[in-house]
């Protein structure tokens, strides 16, 4: 797809909705609050759509957070959606034309437009490229946004696909104007209480399956309700797993108000975990990816995912 069509879709649009992915994580939130600033300096009329109530206390610094609403405006003509892997990630079913930027392995380019790099590190990565290709400035407030997201999805420049053009474009952005110590006290230090007392209950009964190669965290309802964690909380147990110098793949299955499962893999790239979330009908990136199961029988899952783990292995 040319980056002119894409501008002239934009330009002839009466009324832009951004649209960040259900359950929002900081690259999607914040390539939504950088497309709501450059609809802002075009002087489109932008509406911010997220169809999950909760939004991260921690990322709510970002810009124009505040406009988010969980209802979809009647009258758009224009959607653009940031960092969803698959139409089903938006919350909402759409007549109108969609802009699909993303950098998920698993995005199949559903949208009419589609700016996908399963290259990139970032959907912000994606969305600055975009950007400077097409001679867009980037403002202060739009920097802030890019970088946030640049960090949360490089794991703080720890990612295995952090590269020079990681680095640079972190540079130009902080040269921009970007904020970066609030980026990185909100997105990379803060954390709730509740978020601290599952992490520990989630490590204290963490199992270790073939040799210490996987490890496997549980999560229900019962325990999410004991320290009132929400679903994002539940992220740094699963991250940290992969530091055991034995776990190739960590795995979390949370149950989630309705009894189904929400599956989390990560890897440390020896093993393609998109694959495995693919065989489940979900999708990702080879080092992270996950699904959704139908039922809440963790056991059954766990023997699932772990025999089609030992055969990659």
């Amino acid at each position: 797809m040319r980056n002119k069509d894409i501008i002239e879709a934009i330009e002839k649009a009466k009324h832009v909705v951004v649209i960040s992915h259900v359950n929002p994580d900081a690259d999607s939130l914040s390539s939504a609050s950088a497309v709501y600033t450059y609809m802002l300096k075009l002087h489109k009329k932008v509406s911010f759509f997220c169809a999950s109530k909760h939004i991260d206390e921690n990322l709510k610094f970002l810009p124009w957070l505040d406009k988010i609403k969980n209802s979809f405006p009647k009258d758009a003509d224009l959607a653009i959606s940031l960092d969803c892997g698959s139409y089903s990630r938006l919350g909402v079913e759409l007549d109108i034309d969609l802009i699909n930027i993303d950098h998920h392995q698993s995005n199949d380019n559903y949208g009419k437009y589609n700016v996908v790099d399963a290259d990139a590190i970032s959907t912000t990565q994606v969305l600055y490229d975009f950007f400077k290709a097409n001679e867009i400035d980037i403002n202060h407030k739009m920097a802030t946004a890019l970088y946030a997201g640049l960090i949360d999805d490089s794991s703080n420049f720890l990612s295995h696909k952090t590269d020079h053009r990681v680095f640079e474009m972190a540079k130009d952005l902080c040269h921009l104007g970007a904020d970066s110590k609030s980026c990185n006290l909100f997105v990379s230090q803060h954390m709730s209480l509740s978020a601290y007392r599952i992490k520990g209950a989630m490590m204290l009964d963490m199992q270790l399956y073939n040799d210490g190669k996987i490890a496997v965290l549980h999560v229900d309802q019962k325990m999410m309700q004991k320290y009132g964690a929400k679903a994002n909380d539940c992220e740094a147990a699963l991250e940290e797993a992969l530091h055991l110098p034995t776990v190739k793949v960590a795995i979390l299955l949370r149950e989630n108000k309705n009894l189904t499962l929400k599956a989390s893999l990560r890897s440390d790239m020896s093993i393609d975990v998109n694959g495995i979330a693919r065989h489940f009908g979900g999708g990702g990136h080879p080092h992270a990816a996950g699904f959704t199961l139908p039922d809440n029988d963790m056991q059954k899952a766990t023997q699932e995912i772990i025999t089609l783990l030992k055969e990659s292995i």
